[in-house]
């Protein structure tokens, strides 16, 4: 999406917003399987600057909703990243190719805004509440009152 991502829901101001209008639900599909996905080691030919990346992505919020194809794209992402900061100079094309990459799985607070998805972490230091995806309880607590999900 162009353009300068959306201010966080907090910064927003809107005052045509009917009041009895309910955000879109997303849509939930159901799986079955494993609840929580486990993120694939980081290769030890990995450049510094991309174990770095990985890693850190790890530990975001948004690594909570990850699927397996989500970490795969990462992994493959790290390996490009590596391959060209080893190649010598970076080429501008080739960064930008990079930097999308990591857009396309959430890594900057720009591109969770431009989706919509707002981290926000709490205080509390517990791993389950720290981190949390506003949007995503909002969305959750929405279905609930509708009847659907859990």
């Amino acid at each position: 999406m162009p353009g300068p991502p959306p201010s966080r829901s907090s910064e927003r101001r809107r005052r045509n917003k009917p009041k009895d209008v309910e955000p879109a639900a997303p849509n939930v599909v159901a799986l079955g399987g494993a609840a929580v996905v486990k993120a694939p080691a980081e290769s030890r030919e990995w450049h510094v600057l991309a174990k770095g990346w990985y890693r850190s992505l790890k530990q975001s919020g948004q690594a909570k909703y990850f699927e397996p194809s989500d970490w795969q794209a990462a992994r493959f992402c790290a390996h490009v990243m590596t391959e060209h900061l080893n190649a010598g100079p970076l080429r501008a094309g080739m960064v930008q190719q990079i930097w999308s990459m990591m857009g396309d799985l959430l890594t900057t607070e720009a591109d969770r805004r431009r989706v919509r998805v707002e981290l926000s972490r709490t205080e509390t230091g517990d791993p389950e509440t720290d981190a949390s995806v506003t949007v995503m309880q909002d969305y959750a607590k929405m279905l609930e009152a509708h009847g659907i999900g859990q």
